[in-house]
């Protein structure tokens, strides 16, 4: 019993070390007694009757057992900022004890004329008393704090909104201001003391309120979905974040970690198409893949998706020790039960190639390594012809040597009438592929080719993303520059079923969707950031965009297809066509004149041997 007691004083000085809980139990003590003195007034009718007079110590006695009730239940344990249900519990209880207790002193003490009605009078008036003053100071407290925080509405009224506006509420960065939501039924009702809202005064309510944030709360929405709302919204030039897809909050906990920035995968992303899990496995399950060029932006992928595919062994290929090393390390996280090895050296050193195809016994080759970022190769023809053509060339003649089954080219739509260096460089190593296919007898050659990738290294998205950051200006090269936009999962995926479809020799071509104008990417990168455009229209804006002209090499606009005679595949992203090659022993003499040329830096040669074999290649000036 001493024990208990002993632990019940030090839980109870523990509470009161706090100067705000000492402030809350001196209020305590003033309304307690206050709460049964209004009730006794007004039972009486407003007529203090003075034979209570000699009961004014029951009174002042009030707070000595109430007040340690509370402080058993906790009451003075819960941070006033954040009152809730609990604390409203825990009130009740403590009140209603208390009644209880004060009933039995009245009685055994035998007060005959204090009024026994007032007792229930009183537990009302002392619930509202403390609960209602808390109730009061929170919202004076949530206020004052609110006036430094930003501004933020919340669109998506469901269970992640819900969750994320009272993570909000509680911390330092935001306030919400208002939700949004597509369901009628929750339209003007409040959660959590904020108001639900229909859409179509998304703009009336941001500008009234001075919102500089709204976060898309809508976890189970579809990409179309989740286009059609960024498209509304992101007019109002106001700064939008989102949280992640359900898969990703399937513990149903919304954290502030969870708030990112809109992608501009979020905009250009298409609806997925469920993968063919047998195509996925085919080249790949209980086989030896090697994937060159693994630190890349598509080898990374590629090697994070086939170690989800269980290969027997994976053998990543880079010329670049810290790409190795930052792809080795997130396989060893994530797939650490995945045998796999790091070969750091050049595509184009063919003993090392030869002697790793050999002595791992490869069967999938996955060639991506590949210098691609056109201004560079442009000013660098010989490093880039070397790394593209030689180095696909010894790839694979050694892949044809040791039998490995299968070698795929991750080609790309500039290997389509090139006006570079680059792509004709990747079209020329389309036709080495295409050459060593028609002799081999085992190895299945083939090429996937498709356009740029989001997030790609060289890609234009960081680029805006980091001229955004330092206020702009965004650079694009030209006013009518377009492009096909995919996203890096979502073309590794197709590439891999793609490849698993190969009879030996054909390109495959991945379906890109609807070209998009640079300049508008740019223009919905700066309103989704929270800025205006700065233009002739609009001088006052936040950022301009400026043009800089066609850069070496560049054109208007990307090819996917050489010929017109594209057919379809079992997937429906996926289409296939069979192109014009060299035969196999022209193109060896031919390499073998281009090999020369590089081996004596002699540039000019070089390139014209390339246009000599890459027959559509012709510099922008002509293509125009």
């Amino acid at each position: 019993m001493y024990r208990k007691f002993k632990k019940y004083l030090i839980r109870a000085f523990s509470q009161l070390k706090s100067r705000n809980i000492q402030a809350l139990l001196c209020m305590d003590f003033i309304l307690l007694p206050l709460a049964l003195f209004t009730s006794v007034l007004l039972r009486l009718g407003g007529n203090w009757d003075h034979k209570l007079d000699h009961h004014l110590w029951l009174f002042l006695a009030l707070p000595l057992w109430t007040i340690p009730i509370f402080i058993y239940f906790g009451l003075y344990r819960a941070v006033l900022k954040y009152f809730d249900e609990k604390v409203v519990a825990i009130v009740f209880f403590g009140v209603s004890l208390s009644v209880l207790i004060l009933v039995n002193v009245i009685h055994f003490g035998q007060i005959y004329s204090f009024p026994k009605t007032s007792i229930i009078i009183f537990w009302i008036f002392a619930l509202a008393y403390i609960g209602g003053t808390r109730l009061v100071l929170r919202g004076i407290l949530r206020n004052f704090s609110s006036s430094n925080k930003t501004n933020v509405a919340i669109y998506g009224a469901g269970t992640a909104g819900v969750q994320i506006c009272m993570v909000l509420q509680n911390g330092r960065e935001y306030n919400p201001i208002a939700f949004f939501d597509d369901d009628k039924t929750k339209w003007g009702s409040t959660i959590k003391g904020v108001t639900v809202h229909n859409p179509i005064y998304l703009n009336r309510i941001i500008k009234s309120n001075n919102i500089h944030q709204l976060l898309l709360a809508i976890p189970s929405a579809t990409n179309s979905r989740r286009r059609e709302i960024i498209n509304l919204i992101e007019p109002l030039s106001i700064q939008i974040k989102t949280l992640p897809g359900m898969s990703d909050l399937i513990s149903g906990q919304v954290t502030i970690n969870d708030i990112k920035e809109v992608e501009i995968e979020d905009l250009l992303g298409r609806e997925e198409i469920p993968a063919n899990i047998e195509l996925l496995q085919n080249n790949i399950l209980d086989k030896v893949v090697l994937v060159t060029g693994a630190g890349g932006s598509i080898g990374t992928e590629l090697s994070r998706q086939i170690a989800a595919l269980y290969p027997r062994l994976l053998i990543l290929f880079d010329a670049s020790e810290f790409a190795l090393y930052t792809i080795d390390r997130q396989l060893k996280l994530n797939f650490p039960n995945i045998p796999k090895i790091d070969i750091l050296g050049s595509v184009t050193d063919k003993a090392l190639v030869e002697s790793v195809i050999k002595n791992y016994k490869v069967n999938t080759i996955y060639h991506a390594a590949a210098y691609k970022h056109v201004p560079i190769v442009e000013f660098n023809p010989i490093s880039g012809i070397k790394n593209n053509v030689i180095g696909t060339y010894v790839v694979a003649a050694s892949a044809m040597k040791y039998n490995v089954d299968t070698m795929v080219l991750i080609s790309t739509d500039k290997a389509v009438r090139p006006t570079n260096i680059m792509g004709a460089s990747k079209r020329m190593a389309e036709m080495v592929l295409q050459a060593f296919n028609s002799k081999s007898t085992h190895t299945i050659f083939t090429m996937v080719r498709f356009g740029n990738v989001l997030g790609s290294s060289g890609s234009v998205v960081p680029l805006f993303r980091e001229q955004i950051k330092h206020g702009g200006p965004l650079t694009v090269t030209h006013p009518k520059i377009i492009r096909f936009f995919m996203t890096i999962p979502e073309a590794v995926e197709l590439v891999i079923q793609a490849s698993n479809m190969a009879e030996g020799g054909e390109v495959f071509v991945l379906d890109m969707g609807e070209p998009v104008k640079i300049v508008d990417l740019a223009t919905r990168m700066i309103h989704l950031s929270g800025f205006n455009l700065k233009n002739a229209t609009n001088p006052d804006g936040d950022i301009e965009i400026k043009f800089t002209g066609l850069r070496p090499g560049e054109k208007l606009y990307e090819e996917l297809l050489i010929g017109n005679n594209p057919t379809k595949t079992e997937h429906p992203r996926i289409m296939k066509a069979n192109e014009e090659f060299l035969e196999y022993d022209i193109l060896e003499q031919q390499i073998d004149n281009l090999s020369q040329s590089l081996r004596i830096y002699n540039t000019e040669l070089a390139i014209q041997t390339l246009k000599e074999l890459v027959t559509d290649y012709c510099t922008v000036q002509d293509f125009e």
